[in-house]
């Protein structure tokens, strides 16, 4: 019986989970699911019998080996610095793997036994980064096939709270890990603009962002997302003279992210003392940051209360992502929002032009999110294709390739995930 191996249950493994129950039933494999919390899978699973709970520990290397041993391809939901262990053990006993995160160098280090063993481990295979690098990838190998020339790349992704639940001045309820957003841009960001190479560092991140325009939503805000650059030449667009990827949001959070990046708040390494501290005596260094665009919002995120903080907290970060779990919690009836925005620049026959291409989904409620959508479907899918033999490819890869992003995409829009595109000439 083929089998996929399930790490992590957690927030945004539920809607995976659902998939995966479903093609195991009808194609008879085995889905073994392992998290720490072996109460959260049994709730997930609605016992199938054709998935299998295991309680996980993933740092005891004998219990994570035998489990992966069993296995025909393993999605790891682990978090980014767990992946290796992983990893290395998919390599031993010959496993597939799939990752949504970020491919690191570690994982790479492990590219020529992968290749040796005939394996296939395709890392950023979720959502930002996954069907952002499959659904462009899509538009420049079309625009190219056409003989055009791409000129300007910028593609924008943020996971948001939906209009019908939007209750709080942040405009933002937290559907993925809280931890995530409590350091989203701590390493500054590089990006090229007009042939420019620019890097903006994490003090000035947030600072005046840039908006952009969809007709379902409005106006959002931007912010640059990591490090662009190593992009380009993955993505075949070497010439090209503007790149960029950045995070959306409303604009409303980067006005009151901004001050709480200035006053050090998020602040992960320093270790504080907790006890008897106040979150307005804590917070105390916001002040010269205050202004009216920003005071409402920190005020209603609890920075200047009289209460004390968490005694468990040990940094800046703790206390903040304690406040964020709390203010910004998404009620069991709330609806998230993924929203994604290529915006694609090229000339062909001596004309400019421009596609924008968009993404709007919304979550069921706080469970079936659209965090958990979009980030767990293409990897379902894509173990999906390893195991029918559709996929058949190996190597290590990101999902910019034909042969992984066509069929994932096509199964996307099977489920929803659709793109809306408008060619505008410039």
């Amino acid at each position: 019986m083929k089998t996929i191996l399930l790490l992590g249950a957690g927030k945004s493994a539920t809607v995976l989970i659902d998939y995966l129950l479903k093609e195991s039933a009808e194609n008879k494999w085995k889905l073994i699911i392992a998290d720490v919390n072996k109460a959260q899978i049994l709730l997930k699973t609605k016992h199938s019998p054709f998935a299998e709970a295991a309680e996980l520990d993933i740092t005891n290397d004998r219990e994570r080996e035998r489990l992966i041993h069993r296995a025909h391809v393993v999605i790891s939901m682990m978090p980014p610095a767990l992946h290796f262990l992983v990893a290395k053990d998919c390599v031993e006993y010959r496993k597939h793997l799939l990752t949504a995160s970020y491919l690191d160098n570690n994982i790479k280090s492990l590219r020529d036994e992968i290749v040796q063993r005939k394996l296939l481990f395709i890392c950023e295979a979720g959502l930002d980064p996954g069907i952002d690098h499959m659904s462009a990838m899509q538009i420049i190998d079309g625009i190219k096939a056409k003989g055009g020339t791409i000129t300007s790349f910028k593609s924008h992704c943020g996971g948001l709270v939906a209009p019908e639940s939007d209750h709080n001045p942040w405009h933002y309820k937290i559907s993925w890990n809280p931890r995530n957003v409590v350091l989203a841009g701590k390493a500054g960001a590089d990006y090229k603009i007009n042939n420019e190479i620019e890097h903006v560092d994490y003090k000035a991140l947030f600072n005046n962002c840039a908006t952009v325009r969809i007709d379902e939503i409005g106006e959002l805000a931007i912010y640059p997302n990591r490090d662009s650059l190593s992009y380009i030449p993955l993505y075949k667009l070497n010439g090209v003279e503007t790149f960029i990827r950045t995070t959306l949001r409303y604009p409303a959070f980067c006005e009151g992210w901004n001050a709480i990046v200035q006053a050090d708040l998020a602040n992960s390494e320093t270790m504080i003392d907790t006890m008897q501290l106040s979150f307005a005596s804590w917070s105390a260094a916001l002040k010269p940051f205050i202004n009216d665009k920003n005071q409402a919002l920190l005020q209603w995120l609890g920075l200047f209360d009289d209460g004390l903080v968490p005694v468990t907290a040990k940094t800046s970060a703790d206390v903040l992502q304690w406040l964020l779990e709390t203010k910004l919690a998404m009620e069991p009836a709330d609806k998230d929002m993924i929203v994604m925005l290529h915006e694609i620049e090229f000339l062909l026959e001596d004309k400019r032009c421009k596609i924008e291409s968009s993404l709007v989904v919304k979550g069921e409620d706080n469970l079936h999110t659209a965090m958990a959508k979009t980030v767990g479907l293409p990897l379902g899918i894509a173990a999906k294709l390893i195991l029918t033999g559709a996929l058949t490819i190996t190597g290590l890869h990101i999902p910019i390739i034909k042969e992984i992003y066509e069929p994932v995409l096509k199964e996307l829009e099977d489920n929803g995930i659709r793109f809306n595109e408008t060619v505008i000439q410039l």
